[in-house]
C-alpha cells in the first residue's frame, strides 16, 4: 500500500492555504503532499497513521506534520458530517518550508523554527504550554487576509517551538529522519549506523567510528541521545520493518531478514515493543487504512 500523493489547491492570491473541515471523509486515504501541514482536531477521534506511526486521535489534538511524510485520519463511524449530533470539526493549514523565501530559515533568529520543522519530519504531536495559544493564531488565520495571514502562521510556528512537550510520532528507522547535526561524532555514528543496521554492529567496530573507547562510546551516547545504542539500533531495524510490511512487497518473514534481525523470534518481540502489536496485526492495520 503506497501512499498517494495529494495535490493541495489554494487561491492564487495566497501563498498557502487555511481550511475549516466539517467532514470526516476529506482527504479519506493515506496520502502526502510537498507541503507541511498543521492540523487541530476541534472534535472527533479515531485512527491516526503518521508515517509508521498507529495511534488514535480525539478531540484537542493538534499535530504538525512535515512535508512528504505520508499521513491518514480515520474517524470513527460515529462522526458525520454536520447537521449530526456526532460530527467532525477540524481546522488545517498546509504551506511550504520555504514559504518566506529560500533564506528566511537560515537566519539566525529563526533556528527555533527551524529544528520545529526538522522534527516535524517524523510529525509531531504538540502538547502542554503555548498549545492553546497554537489553536486560537490558527483557528484566527481562517479568516485574516494579506500580510496579517504571513505574520500569524509565523507566530503559531514559534509558539510550537516554545512548546515544553512536543511528541515525534514516527520511528526514526521509517524516515532515517537526521537532523542537521554540528557534532562531527554523532553525525558519523548516524551515517554508519543507516548504512549498515542491516549487518551485525558491534561496540568496538561502532566505538572506532566514533574515535572513542567502546567503554567511553556507551556513555557518550547514551548523553546525547538519552537511550543506549542498542535501543536506537532497534529502533532503525523496526522502523524499516515498518516500511516493508506497509508496501507489501516481502512476506513477514523476508521483512524480518532485510530488516536486520536474525530470527523471527526476537523480531516479534523487538517490533511489538516498539510499536505496541505484531507485525501481522500492523500490515492489516495499514491494509485497512
Amino acid at each position: 500500500m503506497k501512499p498517494q500523493l495529494l495535490k493541495i489547491s489554494k487561491s492564487p492570491t495566497q501563498s498557502f492555504s487555511v481550511r475549516h473541515d466539517l467532514k470526516p471523509s476529506m482527504n479519506n486515504k493515506f496520502h502526502y503532499h510537498p507541503e507541511v501541514e498543521l492540523i487541530h482536531f476541534v472534535k472527533g477521534k479515531g485512527t491516526q497513521f503518521v508515517g509508521d506511526s498507529i495511534t488514535e486521535f480525539q478531540s484537542g489534538d493538534l499535530v504538525l506534520i512535515g512535508a512528504n511524510l505520508a499521513h491518514y485520519w480515520r474517524f470513527d463511524e460515529g462522526y458525520k458530517e454536520e447537521g449530526s449530533e456526532n460530527y467532525a470539526d477540524v481546522k488545517v493549514a498546509h504551506f511550504s518550508e520555504s514559504f518566506l523565501g529560500e533564506y528566511f530559515l537560515n537566519l539566525p533568529e529563526n533556528k527555533p523554527l527551524k529544528d520545529v520543522l526538522e522534527k516535524a519530519k517524523r510529525g509531531i504531536k504538540v502538547e502542554g504550554r503555548n498549545k492553546k495559544k497554537v489553536e486560537e493564531i490558527l483557528a484566527y488565520m481562517l479568516h485574516a487576509e494579506g500580510t496579517e495571514r504571513i505574520i500569524c502562521l509565523i507566530q503559531a510556528l514559534v509558539e510550537i517551538s516554545k512548546c515544553d512537550q512536543l511528541e515525534l510520532l514516527s520511528s526514526i528507522g521509517y524516515v532515517q529522519h537526521k537532523e542537521e547535526i554540528s557534532n562531527d561524532r554523532i553525525k558519523d555514528i548516524y551515517e554508519y549506523t543507516f548504512a549498515n543496521f542491516r549487518n551485525k554492529i558491534n561496540l568496538e567496530e561502532i566505538a572506532e567510528i566514533a574515535r572513542i573507547s567502546p567503554n567511553s562510546f556507551c556513555r557518550y551516547f547514551k548523553s546525547f541521545t538519552q537511550k543506549t545504542y542498542s535501543q536506537f539500533l532497534t529502533e532503525i531495524k523496526v522502523g524499516q520493518a515498518c516500511k516493508l510490511l506497509i508496501d507489501n512487497k516481502l512476506n513477514i518473514k523476508q521483512v524480518c531478514y532485510e530488516s536486520g534481525f536474525n530470527n523471527f523470534a526476537s523480531f516479534h518481540k523487538c517490533f511489538k515493543s516498539i510499536t505496541g502489536r505484531s507485525p501481522l496485526i500492523y500490515q492489516k492495520e495499514f491494509m485497512s487504512a
